[in-house]
């Protein structure tokens, strides 16, 4: 009886399992086919670009001209508006004059009166010489008429030295700008006493507008090497704001200044502390956009690149020193390159070596993708880089 329920147990559970070994919902599914990531990819560019020098550069007025007084007294009334354009000879401030004045006054009258002096020595002198001549006068009398006049002579001088002055100190009262420019705001007010040589204001010609950079001493021999010894080509102000130049300004908000500028001078001497050499160009500023004290950075073309290879720099990649990109193949599969990259232009960077021209790099999506994958491409956004000029204006920095 044992053996009969043992047996019907096993036939039982046999039967269990292959009913539930049948049951469609437990069957094994099969795992989904994933379709290819999709990457943005870019095309190797050939092309002549130029290859840019950049330094960081300081702009300073042509010429700043620090507005002074040459009198002591009270300021009673600045005529200037702050941060307005003067011309050379506007008043600026007015200086109380009433002192001033009656020293001109006085010195006026001390030259009338001896004016009148000598007048009555010379008289003096031409009446004696004849009655000394015939001995109706002594020698002596005629000797001391001669030195009454002489006396008078010095008085009238010295006088009229001291009503030039009285009159330069009565002008003096009225502060006037020697150039044109841009004003400063005044560091003087109405009611206070102002000394001699109190520096009232600051007067920047703008335009053109100095700006200082300093490139090193390997890439000044470079710059001297390839345009000749530095001789200086611009005269006064008018060169500067007629011909184009070669150098550019990049602000401070990014943006391109519109106006190129020139070499103007090289400083006398390298300096030993930073290998470097301080250089002077000049720019238009007919708006007066650019006021001393701005930085900027002054970028040169120092070469045309023939035929340079072109690649996003968003699609290098640096690991431990060494740059690499994703390259689509004509099969759709990625191939990760070591490249050799070169100076960058732009939003682009030259590779020496390790691409060709018309390869697909992969600007996005190289993160989710490995050697030998396939993937599924689309064009990214297109970039440019600058063309190379025709005719590359060559420097005229002069010393």
């Amino acid at each position: 009886m044992a053996l009969r329920a043992s047996g019907f147990r096993r036939l039982f559970i046999a039967a269990l399992t292959a009913t539930v070994a049948l049951t469609p919902g437990c069957a094994k599914k099969a795992a989904p086919v994933m379709p290819p990531p999709v990457v943005a990819v870019a095309p190797v560019v050939q092309q002549d670009v130029p290859i840019y020098k950049e330094w960081i550069g300081v702009l300073d007025g042509f010429v700043n001209a620090q507005i002074r007084s040459q009198v002591e007294g009270y300021l009673l009334k600045q005529t200037y508006k702050e941060g307005s354009v003067v011309q050379a000879g506007d008043t600026l401030f007015e200086i109380d004059p009433r002192s001033f004045q009656a020293a001109y006054d006085q010195a006026k009258g001390n030259l009338s009166q001896y004016q009148a002096m000598l007048a009555n020595a010379k008289t003096t002198v031409a009446r004696y010489r004849p009655l000394a001549a015939e001995k109706a006068i002594s020698q002596q009398e005629l000797d001391d008429a001669e030195t009454k006049e002489r006396t008078a002579q010095a008085n009238v001088e010295a006088t009229q030295a001291a009503l030039e002055k009285a009159q330069l100190n009565l002008g003096w009262c009225k502060v006037v700008s020697p150039i044109g420019g841009v004003s400063g705001v005044a560091k003087a007010q109405v009611g206070d006493l102002i000394n001699p040589n109190t520096v009232m204001t600051t007067v920047s010609q703008v335009d053109p507008i100095k700006v200082y950079f300093n490139p090193s001493e390997q890439e000044y021999m470079a710059w001297v090497a390839k345009h000749g010894p530095m001789t200086r080509l611009l005269d006064g102000n008018t060169r500067a704001k007629s011909e184009p130049g070669d150098l550019e300004l990049l602000l401070a908000d990014g943006s391109v200044y519109p106006h190129r500028g020139k070499g103007y001078l090289a400083g006398r001497e390298i300096d030993v502390k930073t290998g470097t050499i301080q250089i002077a160009g000049v720019f238009p500023n007919p708006e007066n956009i650019l006021r001393p004290g701005q930085y900027g950075k002054v970028r040169m073309a120092v070469e045309t690149r023939k035929g340079a290879l072109l690649v996003p720099q968003r699609a290098v990649s640096e690991l431990q020193g060494v740059f690499q990109v994703g390259v689509v193949g004509p099969d759709n599969k990625v191939e990760i390159k070591a490249v050799q990259p070169g100076p960058r232009v732009g939003s682009l960077w030259v590779v020496e070596k390790g691409l060709s021209p018309g390869d697909r790099v992969i600007v996005e999506g190289l993160q989710k993708v490995k050697p030998g994958m396939e993937v599924k491409p689309e064009a990214a956004a297109a970039e440019t880089a600058p063309a190379a000029e025709a005719k590359p204006a060559s420097p005229t920095t002069g010393s």
